[in-house]
């Protein structure tokens, strides 16, 4: 019995997640029962492979996962700035924070300030914000 039975059964490999599989969970009854998923998944699926998926879930104020989903954004674009866009393009970053301005709600206009706040100045990086969720569960814009 794989440790994702007891929720959502949509994933061939829970770790390794298709764009496809991802979007189907979102959206599952089950999506959030995060203890079911593996351990360190949000730190899994928050890659490029992913990220144009989860950024959909993100603006989608209907998902079911969207906190989820912004919460990997928030880990995406702290990846991508502490390692000086060597692990992911700052261009498609840079996109992500103009769409979510342009098009976005409170929610992702409060991502897009403060990922620009943080491209200005990286010394505000806190791991607990970024990494574990606290700008998702306590949303401010930082300065």
């Amino acid at each position: 019995m794989s440790v994702t039975q007891a929720g959502f059964r949509g994933f061939e490999n829970p770790v390794d997640p298709t764009p496809a599989e991802l979007k189907a969970w979102a959206y599952h009854p089950d999506a959030s029962l995060l203890h079911t998923m593996p351990p360190d998944w949000d730190l899994l699926v928050a890659g490029d492979r992913l990220i144009g998926t989860l950024f959909e879930l993100a603006m989608d104020p209907g998902c079911p996962a969207r906190r989820f989903a912004l919460h990997c954004m928030y880990i995406y674009a702290a990846d991508g700035i502490r390692t000086h866009f060597r692990a992911h393009p700052k261009r498609r970053l840079k996109k992500f924070v103009e769409q979510a301005e342009q098009q976005g709600d409170e929610q992702l206009a409060t991502w897009a300030h403060n990922v620009r706040m943080l491209l200005a100045r990286p010394d505000l990086f806190e791991y607990h914000d970024w990494c574990e969720g606290g700008l998702v569960r306590q949303p401010r814009r930082i300065s």
